[in-house]
């Protein structure tokens, strides 16, 4: 039993470490060196290497869906509007 309680503990940790969320926007900028995606407004997002970043850019209207794992928002996907 008390391996179950240690298991569903550290699924509850995870689980409140990450969320997803969408979000919409205009693409103010992508910074290929730092894989970085920012919003007009500020907001910034995290991409990871599978993103063809030539299919984005600037000026460009999404909605993004991402997680938030210890205060960095990673993309998991790009939908253009």
């Amino acid at each position: 039993m008390k391996a179950i309680s240690g298991a569903l503990a550290a699924l509850l940790l995870f689980a409140s470490s990450a969320y997803a969320a969408d979000t919409e926007g205009t693409i103010a900028k992508i910074d290929k060196s730092t894989m970085t995606l920012t919003l007009k407004g500020g907001q910034s997002f995290k991409l990871s290497e599978e993103f063809a970043l030539e299919d984005y850019s600037e000026g460009m209207d999404v909605t993004i869906s991402y997680d938030e794992i210890n205060g960095e928002k990673i993309v998991l996907q790009i939908i253009p509007d």
